[in-house]
């Protein structure tokens, strides 16, 4: 990234200011790094929860009486949307549509708008996880008034990151939690650009490095499939 920055500079005042200077050796300079190891793409994170941490870190927070944050009811709300900690903490109630089931979503995270990238997102109930009943608990919780969920995103870092290594939850991130939501609509059988309307991705070459799946959830979908030839048999029998 820094490259890219010093390239994007030099470019810049060679293009709009006249100043002589040599692009091509930053180029030259990127490949020799390159081969030596010192830069590259950074390592893509694969790292999904286990049910059973699921599980250990919502029995935490549910039974801890002291909790001003419902840490356990936004995991739920994480794997049921697929939402970034900030973008939970930042929805308000005026941008939920009760009738349809949508929400919101402003200024979402895009590498090339900073602002204005706001995305209508559907409340489902496919990772196990519903996301419009947990935000009708938060509309209890909260009067319906202000924001979904009235709290600093960093206060739930912090909160969710005390949870973990007090459980001896070894390299967990909240951030896991979206890759846990997204590969579990996959698992759910949605295609890409359904995925991409929950998550926000406009780049499905992005979003692949989301979709984590595991190899045996493929015998559900198996099996799934099998249900359905053999239902499909029974109505032609029938008919």
């Amino acid at each position: 990234m820094d490259l890219s920055y010093l390239s994007t500079i030099l470019i810049h005042a060679a293009a709009v200011h006249g100043i002589r200077v040599d692009t091509e050796s930053v180029r030259l300079g990127r490949i020799a790094l390159e081969i030596l190891g010192l830069v590259g793409r950074s390592v893509e994170r694969d790292r999904r929860p286990t049910q059973d941490e699921i599980s250990r870190l919502l029995e935490y927070f549910d039974t801890r009486s002291n909790m001003i944050i419902p840490v356990g009811r936004i995991i739920r709300f994480a794997i049921a949307s697929a939402m970034r900690q900030g973008e939970i903490c930042r929805i308000k109630w005026s941008d939920v549509d009760l009738q349809k089931r949508v929400v919101l979503v402003r200024d979402r995270k895009d590498p090339r708008r900073k602002e204005g990238n706001n995305q209508r997102v559907p409340l489902l109930n496919l990772t196990g996880y519903d996301a419009w009943h947990l935000l009708l608990e938060q509309k209890i919780l909260t009067g319906g008034k202000g924001r979904c969920f009235p709290y600093h995103h960093k206060s739930v870092g912090t909160a969710f990151r005390k949870g973990r290594q007090a459980l001896g939850i070894d390299d967990l991130r909240f951030h896991d939690l979206r890759h846990e939501a997204t590969s579990r609509l996959f698992e759910a059988g949605l295609t890409i650009e359904r995925v991409a309307l929950v998550t926000g991705h406009k780049n499905w070459k992005t979003l692949r490095r989301y979709t984590n799946l595991r190899p045996e959830d493929l015998h559900g979908l198996q099996k799934s499939e099998q249900l359905d030839e053999a239902q499909f048999m029974s109505m032609v029998a029938n008919s």
